[in-house]
């Protein structure tokens, strides 16, 4: 039988920044020559959402994406899983934990437009509060409607999630002007 990850959303914890700041200074000493700046993103770095899933994203942004593959072997004695793009060209994931995943880590070339959208995202919200807590209100319906299927539950805030990229790209870019 195939085994489904689960949806575990939880209130938002003090833990994960500590948590964040641990792998922090272990990703700063494996990346030492290649690292140009680490961010804690994703649902647990924005307190207001109130609810995340309890896995810390890690964004991390180096010279040369190329060059990050000579790091697979190190990143394993870790407990992180090579997974090359794994569907986003340009980057390369990391997920730490099997299937009771605690880190993805997602690394990107400096310039990557993706790196814009992680970061604005995440301070739209830290911004408006209130986009925040719809956000997280979804999160905990999507998960109770769809505890047992990871894929339906990420389908369904797709479109909402899109909504606020948008929205967090024209904030940035007025803030900006």
């Amino acid at each position: 039988m195939l085994y489904m990850r689960k949806t575990e959303i939880v209130p938002w914890s003090k833990k994960w920044e500590e948590s964040y700041r641990e792998e922090e200074k272990l990703l700063k000493e494996i990346f030492i020559n290649e690292l140009v700046d680490i961010f804690h993103i994703g649902s647990t770095s924005v307190p207001a959402i109130g609810y995340a899933k309890p896995i810390i994203d890690i964004l991390m942004i180096v010279k040369n994406i190329d060059k990050v593959d000579a790091y697979n072997n190190k990143m394993q004695t870790f407990g992180y899983e090579p997974r090359g793009e794994n569907g986003i060209s340009g980057r390369r994931y990391f997920p730490k934990g099997k299937d009771k995943r605690t880190h993805h880590v997602h690394i990107y070339q400096i310039g990557n437009k993706n790196i814009e959208i992680h970061l604005s995202f995440k301070n739209y919200l830290s911004n408006y509060p209130e986009e925040a807590i719809k956000y997280g209100k979804l999160k905990i319906e999507l998960a109770n409607k769809f505890k047992d299927h990871t894929h339906q539950y990420q389908k369904g805030k797709e479109a909402f999630v899109h909504e606020l990229v948008e929205k967090s790209l024209r904030w940035r870019n007025e803030k900006n002007k």
